[in-house]
């Protein structure tokens, strides 16, 4: 079958950024009816390549044809929503008016909203709608998936495959472009590669080619580690010596400083979890929350250990972060107890980005109590050297924040939370506007942490690879958890984050919409209880939990005295050993106290 022409095609671009040269030599051409992703580091130039590709920028030089007629639609990363209303919005691009209506109710917007005041999880649906409802012939999308809930995102997955239209795509989201795409362009060292295959093939071919560019450059620093040897220490090669081999000899050391300046800077992520929590680190009993009419958490129970990695997923809106709230003590339930561990010392990482205020430099940001150093886990560090820990340049530092793209905005945000000692972690939507290579880093880098871990995400494989059970809230109340990632979950529990048809599920069946009469509750049995000793005993471990915390950081206080060996050996030796009983007091307690609260629960669920 022959090649179909391109519908757009670019031919040895190239494009200078001030003194930085951006692209040099791209070829790209994108076919009719083919779903192609763009992936690169941040920074790399995706988004002024697709804005290339739409005709918005010239380059300094090389071709752009385009086939007569084409018709194209973008959804920038972070879409200006105008008009009245966001039925004005979908139709100023040219769309017909019962066509953008249609394609806003698919993706949940009301036509007749104001376009003023929306979430970012409605700018980028509403941004969406305009874009199909144009009917393009190639659709240019970047971070589609960007504040997103998981229910979107499915959708968007459907559409697009459905969809009649090319697609070239930016995303970090690794599981939506294993779904949709059909073909790979990277950017990478100023010039685009090309796979013709799915992302689910990309990583393996890039790790190829990163092999294969590694070998080529350790020839060549062979090639010239000899040359160089025979051009100033062979005598036959001094009675030779001519401009020419001068020229080649130099003409390799260029290509290898080229090679070597093209090799991007890692980000260097780093942890501490500081001191030991308690073995509980939360336990929610019956917890219920309601925000007027609304219920946000129906009577919910759960239990979180030291260690657990725990996955908070559902729609917009469906109570993620209250329930998180919860979990940190920050918000009071209308209902229920929440036992909060011993010894915690949270860092919460918000999607909101509170703190980061777009006057603010990130000199200041980083240094809120001034000064030329930051306290990194215990360490001093100067902010330039930390600041480049995250890819960060010097002259970004007196920069204001508002100057940052999405990416360093989060960048800068971890670089905050993961300087502070943390037994707890809490990531709010932490993969945002983050690049594959530094998504890729903070999954090895929570990977090895020890502490809790407690993960607010709609990425369903950043959710798969690191949580050991899974919350998910559907935003009527309801509250499941599951052991395992998002796969389980969803295999688990199929159908449960769906919205109910027809409208509210409290009078509807979740199969044929047919009103139901509520039903009649069972007679109540009388729970079981715990025997008068074990309840004796539980109210001890309560005393216990919530005294042994003083009595280790006492010992510990005592410990930080750099002279007490010196000036005690012997009371040095005395406080460590009660220290460690102190500490091997604590956990023992836990541990009964676990096995007596599943010993009260097993009775009263009896």
């Amino acid at each position: 079958m022959a090649a179909r022409p391109p519908l757009i095609a670019l031919k040895d671009v190239r494009l200078q950024d001030g003194q930085r040269p951006l692209f040099e030599g791209v070829d790209l051409a994108i076919e009719p009816r083919t779903r192609s992703c763009l992936v690169g580091r941040n920074g790399a130039g995706k988004s002024t390549l697709m804005k290339l590709v739409m005709g918005l920028i010239e380059p300094d030089s090389g071709d752009r044809s385009v086939q007569a007629g084409t018709r194209f639609a973008y959804v920038p990363q972070e879409p200006l929503i105008v008009g009245e209303t966001l039925l004005d919005y979908a139709t100023s691009g040219g769309a017909e008016p019962w066509m953008a209506e249609a394609w806003l109710t698919t993706f949940g917007m009301d036509p007749h909203k104001s376009a003023k005041g929306l979430s970012g999880g409605e700018t980028r649906r509403a941004a969406l709608a305009k874009a199909f409802a144009e009917e393009p012939d190639l659709l240019l999308l970047d971070e589609p998936t960007n504040h997103m809930d998981i229910l979107a995102i499915e959708l968007l997955e459907k559409e697009i495959i459905a969809a009649k239209c090319a697609a070239l795509i930016v995303s970090h989201d690794r599981a939506f472009l294993n779904r949709v795409t059909q073909s790979c362009h990277w950017l990478e060292h100023r010039k685009v590669r090309t796979l013709n295959k799915g992302f689910d093939a990309f990583d393996d071919w890039a790790a190829k080619v990163q092999e294969e560019e590694a070998e080529s450059l350790r020839r060549l620093n062979k090639r010239i580690e000899a040359e160089t040897y025979t051009f100033y220490r062979s005598i036959t090669a001094q009675r030779t010596r001519n401009e020419g081999r001068a020229r080649a000899l130099e003409a390799m050391r260029q290509d290898r400083a080229l090679r070597v300046k093209d090799i991007p800077r890692e980000i260097h992520l780093g942890v501490d979890s500081g001191v030991t929590s308690g073995k509980l680190v939360a336990d929610l009993k019956g917890v219920s929350k309601s925000f007027g009419d609304r219920t946000v958490i129906k009577p919910f129970t759960t239990r979180v250990i030291r260690g657990d990695r725990l996955a908070i997923v559902g729609p917009n809106g469906a109570g993620k972060t209250t329930l998180v709230k919860i979990l940190l003590g920050e918000l009071a339930p209308d209902e229920g107890t929440v036992k909060l561990g011993a010894n915690l010392e949270p860092v919460y990482l918000d999607q909101s980005r509170e703190g980061l205020k777009s006057d603010m430099t990130l000199w200041d940001a980083l240094t809120p109590g001034g000064g030329d150093s930051i306290l990194v886990r215990g360490v001093s560090k100067h902010v330039a050297a930390y600041a480049k820990d995250f890819l960060f340049q010097e002259g970004q530092l007196r920069q204001p924040i508002s100057t940052l793209s999405g990416g360093e905005r989060n960048r800068l945000l971890l670089a905050r939370a993961l300087a502070k000692p943390a037994n707890m972690l809490v990531l709010d939507e932490p993969t945002n506007d983050l690049d594959m290579e530094t998504l890729d880093k903070l999954e090895e880098l929570l990977e090895q942490y020890d502490g809790t871990l407690i993960l607010v995400s709609h990425d369903r494989d950043f959710v798969d690879r690191l949580a050991t059970s899974t919350i998910g809230m559907n935003g009527r109340g309801d509250i499941v958890e599951t052991p395992g990632g998002w796969t389980d979950f969803i295999a688990q529990n199929p159908g449960f984050l769906s919205p109910p048809p027809g409208g509210s599920m409290a009078t509807k069946s979740p199969v044929g919409g047919k009103s139901e009469p509520a039903p009649t509750p069972a007679p109540a049995t009388k729970p079981g209880k715990l025997s008068f000793k074990d309840q004796h005993r539980l109210k001890e471990l309560d005393a216990l939990i919530a005294a042994l915390p003083a009595d280790i950081a006492a010992h510990e206080a005592r410990l930080a005295d750099v002279n007490f060996y010196s000036r005690d050996p012997s009371g040095f030796d005395a406080t460590m050993k009660a220290l460690d009983a102190a500490r091997a007091k604590l956990e023992a307690a836990e541990e009964e106290w676990l096995e007596l609260e599943a010993k009260r629960e097993a009775l009263v669920s009896g």
